[in-house]
């Protein structure tokens, strides 16, 4: 059987009842974001309290990565034959128990296996929140508006993960940093279920491709397993080259299965839609540059400069606002420019700001130096943001929004990994952190022009709007 959320025009979706619905899936895609980063500046303490090696300390944040990454198809897919809301609901309840468990945790494995489940609910939860958008809104500015509301949320919970996380750690320890996604998580399933639409069974009868779910997360969860392992333990040692190989054996696997699949996971028609391809595309690049940055900020504040977590949190409320600013910017541009022109905009943008920011690493610049390029970047990155929603989103039909949204999850995540793995590895490399740091980030914003290459892939002119089924 499977399921769809009603349309925007039917009666359960009214004028307040949709605004409602998009207040709670943008709070929702906050609470995402915000625990993309809210751990970093909290993990000198737990650390130092769980008695955590340097070399396992990492796997706080790895084991989300790891997670949410491989999982991130089957969750879009998911919500397109199981129920939008219904995904909704249980990725947060899933949520909010692993994070329970994380702000108890007393040993580093319990820690750990918090941070997988979470990364499982929030594979879960991306997918069905952006499917839910974008079929309560109508493709064209309503929808456009409501992914900048989205959006905004989003792109500034990268940011701002980082400032709560500070105050949090210094204010009550490093378990708050879990236990607030509790109550925020558990309110909003519980929200959900009262304003938000039911889902609606489909005509006809679709199948759950269990050969292709299972070859994807599998092959998915390894790749990203080597991609955060890698650099730690070594390119060639002989875990990280099983899981390598079985990633592609998997991989390959899955191809293979979705060519002949009745109902595949990732039906090969979308392959086919310019729009999604150049956009999911865009979000690897997304990722892996601007999505990148926060790292080397939080490393420069306090390893360089010696904030501490409540200064290293304060010092990303500039950038949050640059972002948040430049989402909204993006929706009115897209409207008036298309896609294409925005995304074009939007990586200029964080390329200049990019390259001012990396001259404020050299020498240890002071903060101050640093805010130029911290608003133009973050203006970009927040136009980028959502301009590459808006053209992932273009021209798929609402039965199969989910699973472009999982496609476009998976290779946001793979960036970030991917991006992350390489700057890391070319920071360390330097003679200093503020050398090695400087390198790293002038790299990422030679980057940025990719994601303004591939933007060039997109229509000049937006694509006819599919049939609402």
């Amino acid at each position: 059987m499977s399921t769809s959320t009603a349309s925007a025009g039917s009666p359960a979706t009214g004028r307040r009842g949709l605004g409602w619905s998009l207040a709670l899936l943008a709070m929702a895609q906050l609470t995402f974001s915000l625990d993309l980063n809210i751990v970093f500046v909290a993990l000198p303490e737990i650390g130092a309290e769980l008695g955590f090696s340097d070399q396992t300390l990492q796997w706080v944040v790895g084991a989300y990565a790891v997670f949410a990454g491989g999982f991130l198809l089957l969750g879009g897919r998911a919500a397109d034959l199981l129920g939008r809301r219904r995904m909704f609901v249980l990725a947060l309840a899933l949520y909010a128990v692993a994070s329970l468990a994380g702000g108890l945790a007393g040993s580093p494995a319990v820690i750990i296996a918090a941070r997988a489940v979470q990364g499982v609910g929030g594979a879960l939860l991306l997918p069905a929140t952006l499917s839910l958008v974008n079929t309560l809104f109508e493709e064209g500015p309503r929808r456009n508006r409501a992914l900048a509301v989205w959006g905004g949320a989003g792109a500034s919970g990268l940011t701002v993960g980082a400032l709560l996380g500070g105050v949090l750690t210094e204010a009550f320890g490093w378990p708050a940093v879990f236990f607030v996604n509790v109550p925020l998580a558990g309110l909003i399933a519980v929200a959900a279920l009262l304003v938000m639409p039911r889902d609606l069974a489909e005509p006809g009868r679709r199948r759950f491709d269990l050969p292709g779910a299972l070859t994807a997360t599998g092959g998915a969860t390894l790749l990203v397993f080597v991609l955060v392992q890698g650099p730690e333990t070594g390119w060639s040692s002989p875990g990280i080259l099983i899981a390598a190989v079985l990633s592609v054996l998997l991989l390959a696997a899955f191809a293979l299965l979705e060519t002949r699949s009745a109902d595949p996971l990732l039906p090969p028609r979308l392959l086919r839609n310019r729009s999604l391809l150049a956009g999911v595309t865009v979000t690897f690049v997304y990722m892996g540059t601007f999505g990148a940055l926060p790292y080397f900020l939080t490393v420069f504040f306090q390893r360089v400069h010696g904030f501490s977590a409540l200064q290293t949190g304060l010092a990303f409320l500039v950038p949050s606002v640059a972002i948040a600013l430049g989402t909204q910017l993006g929706e009115r541009m897209t409207t008036r420019l298309g896609a294409r022109n925005t995304l074009l905009t939007g990586f200029g943008l964080g390329v200049l700001g990019t390259v001012a920011l990396a001259l404020g690493f050299a020498g240890g610049s002071g903060y101050l130096v640093t805010v130029p390029g911290l608003v133009v970047s973050g203006v970009g990155q927040g136009i980028a943001w959502t301009a590459m929603w808006i053209a992932t989103a273009t021209g798929v039909a609402d039965r199969e929004q989910g699973v472009a949204s999982g496609m476009a999850s998976t290779t946001l995540n793979l960036g970030n990994a991917i991006g992350l793995a390489v700057l890391i590895a070319i920071a360390n490399s330097g003679t200093s952190i503020t050398g090695g740091s400087f390198t790293a980030v002038l790299l990422a914003a030679a980057s940025m022009l990719a994601g303004a290459l591939v933007s060039l892939a997109l229509p000049r002119r937006p694509a006819v709007a599919p049939a609402r089924r």
